[in-house]
């Protein structure tokens, strides 16, 4: 469709812009650069390099121009998922906007365990969370709730494991 064909060419016109070297891959350094968290400082690298892992199928360090067109919607999705949780349009989460985006991703946690979450992800100390912050969030704790379940076998809640199955659970996630 026409629609189709005029995302592609803004998919297009957008993925040369970011692939500074021309090398028909962007990488997590041209990601990066490309990328505003709306507080004027880099976005997360961090998290620059978990998006980036997620879309590069072939395991080069970057992303093609089919691969960044799935970069550009993830980012932008997340995008409006942060704006809509940001009530007070600050450009920023704090930590009863985080309690109501997690509540809406089915997540149920202890006030406690929110410190711990704002402590975590907010690397300007500030009580909030920038956007980029927000996505590595979400996106560690989805991890790290996935390997769980692995081992929550009869879904109560609760995991008993060694000290090894542990450390080899949080090293899959880090």
């Amino acid at each position: 469709s026409f629609v189709r064909f005029m995302q592609m060419i803004n998919h297009f016109s957008v993925s040369s812009r970011v692939d500074k070297d021309r090398s028909g891959a962007i990488s997590d350094t041209e990601l990066q650069q490309a990328l505003s968290n709306g507080t004027w400082t880099p976005f997360n690298p961090v998290t620059v390099r978990s998006i980036i892992s997620m879309f590069d199928r072939e395991k080069k360090g970057g992303v093609n121009f089919n691969e960044f067109a799935g970069v550009w919607k993830y980012i932008t999705d997340w995008q409006n998922i942060f704006r809509t949780y940001d009530r007070d349009n600050s450009g920023f989460i704090d930590k009863n906007e985080l309690k109501q985006a997690l509540t809406g991703f089915g997540y149920r946690l202890s006030d406690q365990f929110y410190n711990t979450l704002i402590e975590k992800f907010d690397r300007q100390k500030r009580g909030q969370v920038a956007f980029d912050d927000f996505i590595q969030c979400c996106i560690v704790l989805q991890r790290l709730t996935d390997v769980f379940r692995r081992y929550d076998t009869d879904q109560d809640g609760w995991i008993q494991v060694s000290y090894e199955q542990y450390l080899s659970m949080v090293f899959n996630v880090v």
